[in-house]
């Protein structure tokens, strides 16, 4: 499947940048031009070409970053109570009431608590996101022109996602503060990384391997098809509410969509990350493990997955409307 389409509407989602490619035919010497930009292009063939494409610099720009940053601020304020809800059905196996008989109990002083750092860690990962898809696709682009649209795309998800998983520290961190057995345990986000230090840097990630198979595959399904979504929604047509709305319902029906597929990988990372020191369990280990610890029902690995399908249909709604509305306000 093709992931080319982001250049199908008027609001591109990405930056001019990474737009359509016309790849150059074999031997002649024009540029490939992506938006804004042109970079002259050689065949491939030639060593004296590929060292002179690689010494070819690309145009810095943040501004993707900044716009995934402030959608990440603006959501996580307005859905964190939703998560906390979530993750105690996602961890313990609960129903709804439980888990809200719970936080009713621990009351509003401890409703917040942990919100620093999923704060910091979705504010960065989101800007990770958003701007490495950016940049990755252009040096994509840039030093291999050959390459289909679709596999440029899949690949720069791909990779932007890798590297959103080199904040796990941050998920950790926030999965041992929102386990309520380690509310005397654990007075802070500080108090937890000193004490983690203690059994090394490994320690801090724990669950990688599952949040690497979580980041990949929901990038590519994110940017391949928020635009093919939003296609096919009514035409709004250039008003700014009715974009808004566009966007925020794309962004939710996919990061719904997609939240729920990779929700079994989120209850094991979650088991994962909420033992501290000894051994690291497998993927596999930690999904016997869970399994059979809930009457070997597999539809008990999806407990809190209608309060997490719900809270993602707010989060992305908000997250790709208020970036779509951030990148207009910084490209106008």
């Amino acid at each position: 499947m093709g992931f080319g389409i982001v250049g199908q509407h008027q609001n591109n989602t990405l930056t001019p940048t990474l737009g359509v490619v016309t790849p150059p035919q074999a031997g002649d010497g024009k540029s490939i031009t992506s938006g804004s930009e042109s970079v002259s292009s050689l065949p491939l063939c030639s060593p004296a070409t590929r060292a002179t494409n690689l010494a070819m610099p690309l145009k810095e720009d943040s501004r993707e970053f900044v716009c995934g940053w402030g959608a990440a601020f603006i959501n996580i304020t307005v859905t964190f109570p939703m998560n906390k809800l979530m993750f105690r059905q996602m961890l313990h196996g609960i129903s709804t009431a439980s888990a809200l008989s719970q936080l009713k109990r621990e009351g509003l002083k401890n409703l917040y608590r942990g919100i620093l750092p999923p704060l910091c860690q979705k504010t960065i990962s989101t800007s990770i996101m958003f701007g490495m898809y950016d940049q990755y696709g252009k040096l994509l682009t840039h030093h291999c022109p050959y390459m289909s649209q679709g596999t440029t795309f899949a690949l720069a998800a791909t990779l932007a996602g890798c590297t959103e998983a080199l904040l796990c520290p941050f998920e950790r961190i926030q999965t041992l503060l929102q386990d309520k057995k380690f509310h005397g345990q654990y007075k802070n986000s500080l108090h937890i990384t000193k004490d983690l230090w203690k059994f090394g840097l490994k320690e801090y990630y724990r669950g990688m391997v599952s949040i690497l198979l979580r980041n990949g595959p929901s990038n590519v399904l994110f940017f391949g098809f928020r635009t093919k979504v939003k296609d096919y929604l009514p035409d709004t047509g250039q008003s700014w509410w009715g974009n808004f709305v566009t966007d925020f319902v794309s962004g939710a029906f996919l990061g719904a969509f997609i939240s729920t597929v990779m929700y079994p990988i989120n209850v094991i990372k979650a088991h994962q990350q909420c033992q501290v020191g000894g051994p690291f369990q497998s993927m596999h280990h930690t999904f016997w493990d869970v399994y059979r610890s809930r009457g070997s029902r597999l539809s008990r690995l999806f407990s809190g997955a209608h309060v997490n399908y719900s809270r993602a249909l707010v989060s992305w709604g908000i997250i790709n409307a208020s970036y779509e509305v951030l990148q207009r306000l910084l490209y106008s």
